[in-house]
C-alpha cells in the first residue's frame, strides 16, 4: 500500500514539474510571439509610413512632372511663334532689302542718264563756241545749252518775220551744231516783252522752216513757239537731248537695273 502511494506521489510530482515546465516554455514562448508581433506591428507601421511618404513623394514628383510638361509645352509654342515672327521679320526684311537695292538700281540709273546728258551738253556746249565763236551769248542750265540772238541780227528789226541773210547764216551755223550732234533736239522760243505771242512765234516758225527746207534737220527734232520773255526779247534756241528718248533712256536703265 505504502509502495502504492509512493509511486502515485511520484507520479504526481512528475506531473507537476512537467506541467510547470512546460507552461513556463508556453509563457516563454508567448513573450517570444508578442515581442515578434510588436517587431512585426512596428516593421508594419515604418513601411506604412514610408509608403505614405513616397506617396506623397510620388505626387510631389507627378505634380512637378506635370508642371514642366506644360512648362515644355509653352515653351514649344512661344519658340514656334518666335520662329514664325522671325520668319516672318526676315521675309519683311529681305523684301525691304530687295526693295531698297532696286531703288538704288534706279537711282543709280538716273544719275547715270543724267550724268550722260551733262556729259553730252559739254559737248554740245563746246561745239556750239566752236562754231559760233566766244562771243557768242551762251549758257548751260540743267543740261540743256542756250545760245540767245537778238531780233535785229537775225530779222533786221523787232517787227519783222523774215530772215536777213546775215540771220541765214547765222541759222546755218546752228544747223551745223545740230547736225555734228545727231541725238540733240532743237527748242526755238521767241520771246515777246509785251505779252503779244503772235510776232514772236511767227519768228520761231521762220527759223524752224529754215533748218528743215534748207539744212535738212528732221522736224521732230524741231519744236517752235513763242513765249513771255519777262520784259526780255529776242530768240532763245535750246539745244537738248530728245525728252522722249531721254525719258525711254531712263526707263530702260531702270528696269535693267531691278
Amino acid at each position: 500500500m505504502m509502495r502504492l502511494l509512493l509511486t502515485l506521489l511520484f507520479i504526481f510530482s512528475t506531473v507537476s514539474i512537467v506541467t510547470a515546465q512546460r507552461k513556463s516554455e508556453l509563457i516563454a514562448e508567448i513573450d517570444n510571439l508578442k515581442s515578434e508581433l510588436d517587431s512585426v506591428k512596428t516593421e508594419l507601421f515604418t513601411a506604412k509610413k514610408i509608403e505614405k511618404a513616397s506617396v506623397v513623394k510620388a505626387e510631389a514628383l507627378e505634380t512637378q512632372v506635370n508642371e514642366l510638361q506644360d512648362a515644355n509645352a509653352t515653351l514649344l509654342t512661344n519658340l514656334n511663334n518666335f520662329a514664325k515672327v522671325s520668319n516672318k521679320n526676315s521675309d519683311i526684311a529681305n523684301s525691304a532689302m530687295a526693295s531698297l537695292q532696286a531703288k538704288e538700281g534706279q537711282l543709280k540709273a538716273m544719275k547715270d542718264a543724267i550724268a550722260k546728258n551733262d556729259s553730252t551738253a559739254i559737248v554740245v556746249l563746246t561745239n556750239a563756241k566752236q562754231t559760233l565763236g566766244e562771243n557768242a551769248k551762251i549758257a548751260v542750265s540743267n543740261g540743256t545749252v542756250i545760245i540767245s540772238s537778238g531780233l535785229s541780227s537775225l530779222f533786221g528789226s523787232d517787227t519783222e518775220s523774215t530772215l536777213t541773210d546775215e540771220g541765214k547764216a547765222w541759222i546755218e551755223k546752228i544747223a551745223a551744231i545740230l547736225n555734228v550732234n545727231p541725238d540733240i533736239n532743237l527748242t526755238i522760243e521767241g520771246l515777246s516783252m509785251t505779252g503779244d505771242l503772235d510776232l514772236p512765234g511767227k519768228q520761231a516758225s521762220t527759223i524752224a522752216s529754215l533748218l528743215q527746207k534748207d539744212f535738212a534737220i528732221a522736224p521732230e527734232r524741231l519744236t517752235s513757239l513763242g513765249r513771255d520773255g519777262n520784259l526780255k526779247e529776242g530768240i532763245s534756241f535750246k539745244l537738248h537731248p530728245s525728252y522722249h528718248a531721254f525719258y525711254l533712256m531712263v526707263k530702260e536703265k531702270m528696269k535693267n537695273s531691278k
